[in-house]
């Protein structure tokens, strides 16, 4: 009986310091909760006072101008590109007189379509889109045979007419109310860096073919025949025909009796001067045979 009395004693004791501890278990970790959601509460009153903060009147004005000035510019930049179709699409009708409508030229024409891609490729060229600008030049390309480099720069009321294998390079120039027949080249020799291709002033037509070479100028309401080559400067109100291309006419005053349909044969020319070259090297071989005999 003792023994078993000892025991219950020992453990109604060992139950009672069990509960104690767990009472003040529970209450430490009471306090610790409290703790933590005081501790979240402030952070939370902290955060939001510190967005409110940074939420200024300044800064609400700053951003409701980048907001006003990006609506602006977009703005523009939409009414200049209308105003540039509107103006390609009247040179087009004034200077083609197949053109019998702006719609029929809004749709039909691959030179104008050309035109419009160039000046969207050219607007991302400028930004720093270079390769979004490359594949929207070589997209216009594949679809009308125009090759127009992204980098050139390209006036108002430009007409390309028919279009088929132009190409114009990186650095070329054209100014306003210029013309561009099939197959003209306004490109680079190899021998240039920097600015490397023509550029044409305004007014400018360059015939079929026509190839213009070089980091020169053509001066405006100057005339390139069909299929010269042009490799150096060309002055204002000329025209020039031929290969190597040679101004026949300035103003209204004609340099000589060419002109586009009577111009100089340069191969014929060139054959020419070798006969009599060779000829002349032949009467001396025959001297020195002679001396020899």
């Amino acid at each position: 009986m003792n023994y078993f009395g000892k025991v219950e004693i020992k453990m109604s004791i060992n139950k009672e310091e069990i509960t104690d501890k767990l009472k003040k278990s529970a209450f430490c970790l009471g306090n610790g909760l409290k703790r933590l959601e005081g501790k979240i509460q402030n952070a939370r009153c902290c955060s939001c006072s510190d967005i409110k903060s940074s939420i200024s009147k300044e800064n609400l004005k700053k951003g409701a101008e980048y907001l006003s000035n990006g609506a602006v510019c977009a703005k523009d930049n939409i009414k200049n590109a209308y105003e540039s179709v509107k103006d390609d699409i009247k040179a087009i009708r004034d200077r083609d007189p197949a053109a019998t409508s702006d719609l029929q030229v809004l749709l039909l024409y691959s030179g104008l379509h050309a035109t419009m891609a160039h000046r969207v490729a050219h607007y991302l060229h400028k930004k720093g889109y270079v390769f979004v600008a490359r594949a929207i030049s070589q997209g216009a390309k594949f679809v009308t045979g125009i090759e127009i480099h992204p980098g050139a720069t390209i006036g108002k009321g430009f007409v390309i007419d028919h279009g088929s294998g132009i190409v114009i390079g990186e650095t070329a120039e054209i100014g306003d109310n210029c013309t561009l027949y099939q197959g003209v080249t306004l490109g680079g020799t190899g021998k240039d860096t920097g600015k490397r291709h023509p550029t044409l002033g305004d007014n400018v037509l360059v015939g079929a073919g026509a190839k213009v070479l070089g980091p020169f100028k053509v001066g405006s309401n100057s005339k390139i025949a069909a299929n010269a080559v042009v490799l150096k400067e060309i002055p204002e109100n000329s025209t020039a025909v031929g290969v190597p291309a040679k101004v026949v006419k300035v103003g209204n005053t004609r340099i000589n009796e060419l002109d586009q349909i009577h111009i100089p044969d340069p191969v014929a020319q060139e054959i020419a001067r070798l006969e009599k070259r060779l000829a002349a090297l032949e009467k001396i071989k025959a001297s020195e045979n002679t001396e020899n005999q």
